[in-house]
């Protein structure tokens, strides 16, 4: 069999989507979608079902749908902010635009299905079903959505040793579970071991059967401080002004976190413990108050041994019993990879062009291969940004972010586009503002002044940082 489509995009899940959208709702191009999953959604078929979003719905997903329903969570730990789909909610969605697509006439969708191609010339197509295949001619380009590489820990097993005897489970048999345990440790101190805790005390677990083995302290962003309502305006972007300020005077890199903290905007676990990771987690300060119930954190490195009566870590040992269950939640979700060119020939390679919004990033992508068309002019406005990782990241991040902004913004069609986005609602929301709204315009400035000013010290800050 053989088949003919403008692109291919290898993946249908957030990242394929966003990126299928913007072509499908901007252009006349046929696409080709191809996933070994099942569904669209991509990791969100794997991951635990108790999952939800860290950012609000609104925006995520695709530009052309609505995620949100645009009400506000009635749970006591997100009382009041803006919904956070779970993932039935996301397949869910994700099938519906998938129906979209397919509607148009324009789309084929390959699930069950391997890419075994170069990204080049040759795109085979293999059934994971049965032994055909399809041999794709692409017009344009392929796009590889496989980069960032998710990683979810139903699909990933422990990077430790886990003796004979041991329960250690993925989140997602979690709920599963029959029988009481001793006590429940769990490993990991990313979003997915936040979730985990947050799950087993909003259950009913003791704080006190709860063990939680942190490697690194994280930095969390204040959950409240990032919602894209109109509601929200001013609590959002006095936030955004507050952080500029911060980066824009702050004399030390220990001086901005401090900042950041009592300003509300960056959370802890431990007011003692100086974090070493940042990996963009939110948290509200509900739940933070719920995870510091739990009083035995071991920071003692990472696990190398889970064994029948101990722990051993990088740092120590801990003592253990085979009554207790183990929950990893070790994997990385999104990989650190070096950044390289988003456009290369025939190949598009999705990257983070806004630090720590992938779907966004795919999408202004996608537009700008649909409108631009030179390739260098195409690689400068999407110049992409590694997944963060420790505490310094977080001022590489925000001035990677602030040029990005400012690169957009001189161009006309970006900078109406950034406006319409339904990924970018914040931008939106300040161009709404009435010019008859003094203190929505003076917020605005506010925050544009601390903008300008912050490039210069965060540059600074970062060439004399060392590691936290």
């Amino acid at each position: 069999m053989s088949l003919e489509a403008d692109y291919l995009i290898v993946g249908s899940g957030a990242v394929g989507m966003a990126f299928a959208d913007v072509l499908v709702h901007e252009t006349d191009s046929t696409v080709a979608l191809v996933d070994r999953h099942h569904a669209p959604g991509g990791h969100w078929n794997e991951a635990y079902p108790f999952i939800r979003l860290h950012q609000p719905s609104a925006t995520y997903g695709v530009n052309s749908r609505q995620l949100s329903d645009g009400s506000r969570d009635t749970t006591p730990l997100n009382l009041g902010l803006c919904d956070r789909a779970s993932s039935a909610t996301i397949l869910s969605y994700y099938e519906q635009v998938m129906r979209e697509f397919l509607a148009t006439g324009r789309v084929h969708y390959f699930p069950l299905t391997d890419y075994q191609g170069d990204y080049d010339q040759t795109h085979r197509l293999a059934s994971r079903l049965d032994r055909r295949t399809l041999e794709l001619r692409v017009r344009e380009k392929v796009v590889d959505t496989s980069y960032l590489r998710t990683e979810v820990p139903s699909t990933h097993p422990p990077v430790y040793e886990v003796a004979p005897g041991v329960h250690c489970i993925p989140p997602n048999l979690l709920p599963e579970q029959a029988r009481p345990p001793s006590g429940y440790v769990v490993i990991g101190a990313g979003k997915t071991g936040i979730d985990v805790c947050l799950w087993l005390l909003e259950n009913g677990v003791s704080p006190d059967l709860i063990t939680w083995i942190v490697p690194r302290d994280p930095w969390m962003q204040n959950r409240a401080k990032l919602q894209p309502a109109e509601e929200f305006f001013e609590q959002t972007f006095t936030a955004f002004a507050v952080q500029a300020e911060i980066a824009a005077t702050a004399a030390t890199v220990g001086e901005l976190f401090t900042g950041l903290e009592a300003a509300g905007q960056m959370l802890r676990l431990d007011p003692g413990v100086a974090p070493g990771m940042y990996h963009g987690a939110t948290v509200s300060e509900a739940e933070l108050e719920a995870l510091r119930q739990i009083r035995s954190v071991v920071r003692m490195g990472r696990v190398r041994r889970l064994q029948p009566d101990r722990i051993v870590l990088d740092d120590g040992t801990v003592e253990a019993d085979l009554r207790r269950l183990y929950i990893d939640c070790s994997a990385r979700g999104v990989a650190v990879r070096p950044a390289f060119p988003v456009f290369e020939g025939r190949k598009i390679t999705p990257q983070m062009v806004r630090p720590l919004q992938p779907v966004f990033s795919s999408a202004i992508i996608a537009h700008i291969e649909a409108t631009k068309g030179d390739e260098a002019e195409k690689n400068e406005l999407c110049a992409p940004f590694p997944m963060t990782d420790r505490p310094q990241d977080w001022l590489g991040a925000m001035l990677f972010n602030l040029a990005a902004q400012a690169r957009w913004r001189q161009d006309p069609d970006l900078r109406e586009w950034l406006v319409r986005s339904r990924l970018d609602s914040f931008s939106g929301l300040a161009r709404n503002v009435s010019p008859t709204d003094e203190a929505r315009i003076a917020l605005l400035h506010r925050y544009g002044q601390a903008a300008s000013a912050a490039p210069a010290n965060l540059q600074r800050l970062i060439a004399a940082s060392v590691p936290l």
